[in-house]
């Protein structure tokens, strides 16, 4: 499949406590955690990318830019959407918003690079070599 605006890809989760905002940190209730929500909408434009990339190549996550309009509690399920919006090169901008079985929960959009993944690691290496 080739990348183009427009596509879209969905993925789920169903809420555990293992990804509220107390096991996250991220808040004190018991409830879906926005860090987990974000993860959510950055795994369903990961894998719309992956769908349509060569071998070696993948995508980072560069920018996010989400709000969490209402709170999901434990045992419900999630399901997150991201929409290819614009292509730029090696960037990739992604509208992506989230629902759970009662409504929507969140929206905003996302930006991913294309990468190498072989090159891309070398230079993280680098880093603790001291060759950056």
């Amino acid at each position: 499949m080739e990348l183009k605006v427009g596509l879209t890809h969905e993925t789920s989760i169903t809420v555990a406590d293992s990804n509220t905002a107390i096991a996250y940190g991220s808040g004190g209730v018991r409830v879906f955690a926005t860090p987990a929500m974000i993860g959510l909408m950055e795994k369903a434009a990961l894998e719309l990318a992956d769908q349509c990339l060569t071998e070696g190549q993948t995508t980072v996550g560069t920018l996010v830019n989400v709000k969490h309009t209402a709170a999901t509690p434990v045992g419900m399920k999630v399901v997150a959407r991201a929409e290819l919006i614009e292509i730029d090169g090696k960037r990739l901008v992604f509208k992506v918003d989230a629902a759970d079985e009662a409504g929507p929960i969140g929206s905003g959009t996302h930006e991913r690079f294309i990468i190498h993944l072989e090159k891309f690691l070398q230079k993280v290496e680098s880093k603790l070599t001291g060759q950056a």
